[in-house]
């Protein structure tokens, strides 16, 4: 995990060692584990903001956060030669959802972008609901807003 600065507010890098086994006979990574490295570093975003990785935020805060959109572009080919760079930045906090970008990167050279929206819900019912005001304020500190209350 690294830092990288968008901004005033650091980015947050997620590290993957791509794997032979996650690759096809001609060596880049099968089209459906990009979707995976994108969700495993936006775990880890989790985890590093709010102290709660999914399976922490489900079963220790009653929260789940279920994907409701995901968009991905497509741009160089992610290989076992490099490792993955996953910056994730949150780019809106909604009532009940949140969106990120990733980009993933190896070598310098950008190989996807993707969006990514999910919603909070509580984890008994499965219901819509806003996260905590203590999760809200962590993320908008990655956003770069003021807490709610705060003069700006």
């Amino acid at each position: 995990m690294g830092e990288q600065a968008i901004g005033l507010v650091p980015a947050f890098v997620h590290p993957i060692t791509v794997r032979w086994a996650d690759c096809d006979v001609a060596a880049i990574a099968y089209t459906g584990r990009i979707p995976n490295f994108a969700l495993e570093a936006i775990d880890a975003w989790w985890a590093d903001t709010v102290g709660y990785d999914w399976y922490g935020l489900s079963l220790d805060r009653g929260v789940q956060t279920p994907f409701v959109r995901m968009e991905i572009d497509f741009l160089s080919p992610v290989t076992p030669r490099h490792v993955l760079e996953c910056t994730v930045r949150p780019l809106a906090l909604g009532t009940t959802s949140i969106r990120f970008e990733v980009i993933g990167s190896q070598d310098g050279t950008r190989c996807f972008r993707g969006e990514f929206v999910s919603v909070f819900v509580a984890a008994e019912t499965f219901e819509k609901q806003p996260p905590a005001p203590d999760m809200a304020a962590l993320i908008r500190a990655r956003l770069g807003e003021p807490a709610l209350g705060t003069a700006v």
